[in-house]
């Protein structure tokens, strides 16, 4: 069995029930368990080319235990996104009900065109490192050589608005 961390996010229709509906997609898939989900979190969307105003995103991030390849499990985290309703085509930074990112196999490191692990954005985003900070705050990233916690507080919090999810709204504070 291989452990794998995988990013969720979702800032269309009902946000968080489309990334709930991914787990239980998921952990339903033969060769995957769900062993870990962090807190959720409201970060602001991410500005790229011509979307400039989008709803923000409810993320997370969850543990799998899996007997799949890298490859193999990155096929079925975009069938479970086409599940749901996301477009295989669609425009670089367009809003989307559920996005699912493979973010950590193992302590692989992969470049190939399909697929790069670690996710080569993780080690920037503040909102992909403050929940992989709930569930595996000491785990190394492979490439940088550094603990996600410590990543985490290298960004500080200039690098967008990351808050707690709870019970439908928003805690006050900022991460």
């Amino acid at each position: 069995m291989h452990t794998a961390y995988i990013g969720l996010g979702s800032n269309q229709g009902q946000r968080l029930a489309n990334c709930q509906s991914a787990l239980k997609l998921l952990g339903r898939q033969e060769g995957i368990e769900v062993e870990r989900v962090s807190r959720w979190y409201e970060s602001d969307a991410l500005l790229i080319g011509n979307h400039s105003s989008q709803p923000p995103y409810i993320n997370a991030a969850a543990q799998l235990n899996t007997s799949l390849s890298p490859k193999d499990l990155l096929s079925v985290l975009i069938s479970v996104e086409s599940l749901l309703g996301r477009p295989h085509s669609r425009t670089k930074g367009a809003s989307r009900t559920i996005d699912l990112d493979l973010l950590l196999y193992d302590d692989l490191i992969l470049d190939t065109p399909g697929l790069v692990i670690p996710h080569p954005q993780m080690a920037k985003r503040l909102f992909v490192l403050a929940p992989m900070c709930d569930i595996a705050p000491q785990f190394i990233h492979p490439i940088a050589g550094l603990s996600l916690s410590r990543l985490r507080a290298a960004l500080g919090s200039g690098t967008g608005r990351v808050e707690l999810w709870s019970n439908g709204g928003c805690r006050s504070q900022v991460i």
